[in-house]
């Protein structure tokens, strides 16, 4: 059907015969896919990572791999992604130059926000051999200093009394393996795809240890039917803006309100661990591996960390995105000083890669000033990352007897940020992080006293382990660099940590 007079055709099914000059659609028979796996949380990272290698693998071996999407959470994708036939357009920025291209590896999507039934009957199918997710580290009901499932989660609670009316996503992918269990029983891989590490046994934990509290013989299923690789996963991809969606009717003629932004830089590192049939994604740039740990300790640790880092820090120097903090020098010099000297040396050999130039190509990869990575996206729920991406690496350079400075300062960056959003401290912006009010309390409690702030937020256990809470090497470290990051200056506190530490 045409666009009315005026108006902008949108993005659907009619569309894929005639495509504008130079865009790309799927180069496959879209109308025989059938679904084959499912996938949690359709937001713009999974359309532009996930989504695309599967694309690219139909295009190659055309097989029953589409794809179901499933939320969860908001947003709904039936006002987005469902509206369109489930097609999308993935724009690749760069600085100046955009590359454009229609997805169609998703072939239905499923809104499951106001009850889980939804995503049950999806997930619960025989048609589903594979279950990937994207639903942040927080989705995962986990403690972040152990990796176990969090039993008194809100969520996990109601789950424990409500089995068959989950909350969560592990209570909804417990509930679907029994339904599997009890209808079909065919084997299910289970493949996280969120920055968490070692996410496959952390999947694994979570699923396994709601399944435990049921008496029905579904822990012994699971152990023989279902298995969770761990992935490692990486492209920049930030939310859509209106920009996007702008950029694709101005310079292509069309409505999309399902643009996914991403940089040109892609990888995806697997475990060979599949239950079943699984998607051939290694014929298409992926890579299967016996252990991820190296891949994912690298890209957390270097790359994520640097984002992390460049967050807090960007935020406290009122800076807005990524790009604009990278490019300050003082806090590139900072960041690239807390890499080489504290970061590389906590990491586990890489076959063919140069841990010097992996940090340079990730810095140069967060200079892209067309992904406009804002600060406060990247610091969202920063108490479910630092774990992996700063404390992990702290703790084995302790253990090691090495300097934790400037991971330090990083650390204390995280809890700067969250004790500035207080409404002691001028409530400066919002954030969205677990521990925002456990920090507001503590702050409206203590005031400035930056020594019972530290001693406050150290004690929280799901986060800092006892032992390494009760350093008194990083507790100086992270005591000094709150009181700094806290000052009126706290880049004129950097400034003297980079002159004391060379950067």
């Amino acid at each position: 059907m045409n666009a009315p007079a005026g108006a902008l055709e949108k993005l659907g099914p009619a569309m894929l015969a005639r495509l504008p000059a130079g865009i790309a659609g799927p180069a496959y028979d879209r109308a025989k896919l059938q679904p084959g796996m499912a996938h949690i949380g359709v937001g713009a990272f999974h359309r532009c990572h996930q989504a695309e290698y599967t694309d690219d693998l139909l295009a190659r071996h055309f097989d029953r791999w589409g794809v179901v999407g499933i939320n969860v959470r908001p947003p709904n994708l039936s006002k987005t992604l469902g509206s369109q036939g489930s097609l999308y357009t993935r724009l690749i920025r760069e600085d100046q130059r955009v590359e454009a291209r229609v997805i169609g590896s998703i072939v239905s999507v499923v809104d499951s926000q106001e009850s889980a039934e939804p995503a049950l009957d999806a997930l619960a199918t025989s048609d589903i051999d594979v279950v990937t997710l994207t639903v942040t580290e927080k989705g995962y009901c986990h403690r972040p200093s152990s990796g176990e499932l969090d039993l008194d989660h809100p969520d996990i609670v109601h789950d424990m009394a409500n089995p068959g009316a989950p909350r969560s996503v592990p209570g909804i992918l417990v509930e679907a393996l029994d339904k599997r269990r009890k209808t079909h029983g065919r084997p299910v891989t289970l493949l996280s795809c969120d920055n968490i590490q070692a996410n496959g046994k952390v999947l694994a934990n979570v699923v396994r240890s709601l399944a435990a509290r049921r008496d029905n013989g579904l822990i012994d299923w699971i152990a023989d039917n279902a298995t969770f690789p761990s992935a490692m996963v990486d492209r920049i991809a930030p939310a859509t803006s209106t920009v996007d969606i702008e950029t694709v009717e101005r310079r292509f003629g069309y409505r999309d309100d399902a643009v996914a932004v991403g940089e040109p830089f892609r990888q995806w590192v697997i475990e060979e661990k599949f239950a079943g049939r699984f998607p051939r994604w290694d014929l298409v740039g992926a890579s299967f591996v016996n252990d991820v740990t190296p891949f994912e300790h690298l890209k957390m640790r270097v790359l994520n960390g640097a984002q992390t880092t460049l967050c807090y820090l960007g935020v406290l120097a009122g800076l807005e995105h990524t790009s604009d903090a990278i490019a300050n020098p003082l806090l590139a010099a900072f960041v690239r000083r807390m890499l080489v000297e504290e970061t590389l040396p906590t990491l586990m050999p890489v076959p063919g890669v140069s841990p010097e130039a992996y940090v340079e190509q990730s810095l140069a990869r967060l200079r892209n000033t067309a992904i406009r990575h804002r600060n406060h996206q990247v610091a969202t729920d920063g108490s479910q990352k630092i774990v992996q991406r700063l404390l992990n690496p702290i703790r084995e350079s302790l253990q090691a007897g090495r300097d934790i400075t400037l991971l330090s300062v990083s650390a204390a960056g995280w809890m700067a940020y969250l004790i500035k959003a207080s409404a002691r401290f001028g409530a400066k912006w919002e954030v969205s992080d677990p521990c925002a009010d456990r920090v507001a309390e503590l702050a409206e409690r203590t005031g400035r006293d930056v020594r019972a702030l530290t001693e406050g937020i150290l004690s929280i256990e799901t986060i800092f382990e006892p032992e390494l809470a009760a350093n008194g090497k990083f507790r100086r470290g992270v005591s000094e660099g709150l009181e700094g990051l806290l000052s009126d200056d706290p880049i004129e506190f950097i400034r003297g940590i980079c002159a004391r530490q060379a950067c």
